[in-house]
């Protein structure tokens, strides 16, 4: 059986430095995502469209495992795309305007095949009604800037601050606000969870 670490492979997308504000060229990629909106904190549809998303990503890992192709991974992590109609409203104190789309990436050799057989199956195993808004299709962002954020969410202002401040610098902001959650917050500490805060520029 093949072992692919995919975070490996995509090295520079998925372990930035916490230092420093790195420049990177996103590739166009596969993901499962749902869209939705209102404040995650307090969203059953965030929550909702998390639990089929990850139930997802693991059905499709398994199958490739078991199936033909005989390839072992690991899921990715989540990722969120955060922006609200009105930018200027765009606050951390008020949340319910905020929009978003979360997905999870998914290897090259998902083909869309796998991914319907796997919607059949969770379908038979779980009662979840936000399977019917999850899309498979790439998702490009070309030229963008990201650093780490080790911390809580509510502490990432500064973070995304110096990560502004480094775009407006040399170019202009364009897109969506991303972030990518590298701890499982169940089990690590506030402090010390890993975030990739990544915003595409022209």
């Amino acid at each position: 059986m093949e072992v692919i670490d995919l975070k490996k492979q995509l090295k520079p997308l998925y372990q930035p430095s916490a230092k420093s504000v790195d420049v990177v060229d996103v590739p166009p990629m596969n993901f499962l995502m749902v869209d939705g909106e209102g404040d995650p904190n307090t969203s059953q549809a965030f929550s909702d469209a998390i639990e089929a998303l990850f139930a997802l990503s693991y059905t499709v890992k398994f199958m490739i495992k078991k199936g033909p192709m005989a390839i072992d991974y690991g899921v990715m992590p989540l990722e969120g795309l955060w922006w609200a109609d009105d930018m200027t409203k765009f606050s951390s104190e008020d949340k319910s305007n905020w929009k978003w789309t979360v997905m999870i990436m998914q290897p090259s050799f998902a083909t869309q095949e796998i991914i319907e057989d796997a919607l059949v199956e969770v379908k038979k195993k779980k009662k979840m009604d936000d399977l019917s808004k999850v899309r498979f299709e790439s998702f490009s962002e070309g030229k963008c800037a990201q650093t780490m954020h080790i911390g809580p969410f509510s502490d990432e202002g500064p973070t995304i601050e110096k990560l502004h401040h480094f775009i407006d610098a040399i170019s202009h902001r364009r897109g969506k606000h991303h972030e990518i959650y590298l701890s499982d917050i169940r089990k690590a500490a506030p402090s010390k969870w890993k975030t990739i805060v990544r915003q595409p520029m022209q």
